[in-house]
């Protein structure tokens, strides 16, 4: 197991790495909306999912993978009513075939964001 650190995104506000590269994938830690110096991205949820989005980007990178190898992602938006924003954000990021993915409303996310995305990838 390898911890993975990039400067190109944020530091990790708790006890954890921000990807760690295992058994051939790459485990990224979920990523709320947060510039690489840890200023809070403020706007609507196009912006925070932009920032999020190139948060993953900037990881995988590190990791020697890339957004084109994500298997899986998980995402969890603090208002359904944002998917459909979010999704032309994501969508953005992706080109087929498109990874599995999972996303649930949930009550609330570190320090106030509209989101966060985590996401699996195969390593080099």
């Amino acid at each position: 197991m390898e911890a993975v650190h990039t400067e190109g995104a944020p530091q990790a506000i708790g006890p954890y790495s921000q990807a760690v590269k295992a058994g051939g994938f790459v485990f990224v830690s979920g990523q709320i909306p947060l510039n690489p110096d840890g200023t809070l991205v403020e706007g609507d949820i196009r912006a925070q999912t932009e920032r999020v989005m190139e948060n993953l980007k900037a990881i995988l990178e590190a990791a020697g993978s890339g957004l084109h190898r994500v298997v899986q992602t998980t995402c969890f938006l603090l208002d359904m009513e944002d998917f459909p924003a979010f999704n032309e954000v994501y969508a953005r990021y992706f080109a087929p075939p498109y990874p599995a993915r999972a996303t649930v409303a949930v009550k609330a996310l570190p320090r106030g964001v509209r989101v966060e995305v985590a996401c699996v990838a195969l390593a080099d």
